[in-house]
């Protein structure tokens, strides 16, 4: 009976130390996943990071080559026209809406009402 014993004592022991090296290497395996899946997240974080750099610096260039290449639309209206003598000079006056008519800065209408305007005093 005392050699049952002995035996059913060693496969306890037998068993308990296999259950410890299977916990064991069940922990290390563990550990192992983890720091890999950390060091692949951290990897990706960075990578993120970099794309995220690399496209604001990208965007940043494209607003500054935007803003040299722009040019203000050129000016829709004709210059002003000369301002009148500060005499009363009414044939000049006359003279200077009649250039003004030909050169197609005045219309007919805005003429004759100039016109009608510098008669009138």
């Amino acid at each position: 009976m005392r050699a049952r014993r002995v035996m059913r004592r060693r496969r306890v022991v037998g068993t308990a130390a296999t259950a410890a090296v299977v916990g064991g290497t069940m922990a290390a395996t563990s550990a192992a996943v983890g720091h890999h899946y950390a060091k692949k997240d951290a990897q990706a974080a960075a990578d993120s990071q970099d794309a995220y750099d690399e496209t604001y610096e990208q965007g940043a260039a494209d607003v500054q080559a935007q803003q040299q290449a722009y040019e203000p639309p050129p000016s829709a209206y004709a210059a002003a026209p000369a301002p009148a003598p500060a005499g009363n000079d009414l044939a000049a006056q006359l003279q200077q809406l009649a250039q003004l008519h030909e050169a197609g800065v005045l219309s007919d209408e805005e003429f004759a009402a100039a016109k009608q305007k510098l008669l009138a005093g």
